[in-house]
C-alpha cells in the first residue's frame, strides 16, 4: 500500500472484522476465532507502522534524503572545527 486513503481503508476495514471477531467471540470462546483476532492484530499493527512511516516520507522526505543531508550537516561541522 502506497497512499495514506488506502491504508486507512485497509485500518478500517480490519478493523471491522476484529469487531465482529470480538463479538463472535464474546458468544463462545473459541481457539481459532481468538487466532484470527491475534493474526488481525499484527496486521493492524503493519500497517499503523507503514502509516507513520508514509507520514513520515511526506513530512520529512526519503530515508536517503534524511541521510544525506545529515551526511552533509556533519561534513559541514567538521570543516568549521
Amino acid at each position: 500500500m502506497e497512499t495514506l486513503r488506502e491504508i486507512h481503508q485497509e485500518i478500517e476495514r480490519l478493523s471491522e472484522e476484529r469487531a465482529e471477531l470480538w463479538h463472535k467471540l464474546s458468544a463462545e470462546h473459541d481457539l481459532a476465532v481468538r487466532e484470527q483476532i491475534r493474526g488481525l492484530d499484527a496486521q493492524l499493527d503493519a500497517l499503523w507502522d507503514e502509516h507513520r512511516a508514509v507520514r513520515a516520507r511526506m513530512r520529512f522526505g526519503s530515508r536517503d534524503h534524511i541521510v544525506a543531508r545529515a551526511r552533509v550537516e556533519e561534513r559541514l561541522e567538521r570543516v568549521a572545527a
